[in-house]
């Protein structure tokens, strides 16, 4: 069995994901648009063809999935949900932090817990809370 987040964004999938791409590494290795979708895929919206229909980041044995919220569809937010990653130590996991940080929102400056080296929490700029943990305590 495999465990892979899939985020929904509503028109921002593309840019965020090629910014993890670049933040978290790996490579965005499918990223379809519902203009490109095979017909029949049924009646879409005009306008809706650039929104993604289906976007997959791969980095090291993980997958990152996402679309854009369906078009017509109203969108929440991503709600109740982070993404956690943990790096062998705290100096890989700071400037993930500080990257995922610019245009967000941090909730939990980095500090060391009782069970990393280095913690912190940030709600990145296109809604994703990421928990990054840097350095983690034997317990």
């Amino acid at each position: 069995m495999q465990f892979q987040p899939y985020l929904t964004f509503d028109g921002s999938c593309a840019e965020a994901m090629k910014f993890y791409e670049r933040v978290i590494g790996g490579n965005v290795n499918m990223m379809m648009r519902f203009g490109d979708a095979p017909k029949p895929c049924g009646e879409m919206p005009p306008g809706s063809e650039d929104r993604i229909m289906h976007a997959c980041l791969n980095f090291q044995d993980s997958l990152l999935m996402a679309s854009d919220s369906m078009p017509g569809q109203p969108y929440e937010g991503i709600k109740n949900v982070g993404i956690a990653l943990t790096y062998p130590t705290p100096d890989e996991a700071k400037p993930v932090f500080n990257a995922l940080s610019e245009g967000g929102q941090v909730t939990m400056p980095m500090s060391e817990t009782f069970w990393a080296e280095s913690f912190g929490m940030v709600t990145d700029r296109f809604g994703t809370t990421w928990l990054i943990s840097g350095g983690p305590k034997a317990m």
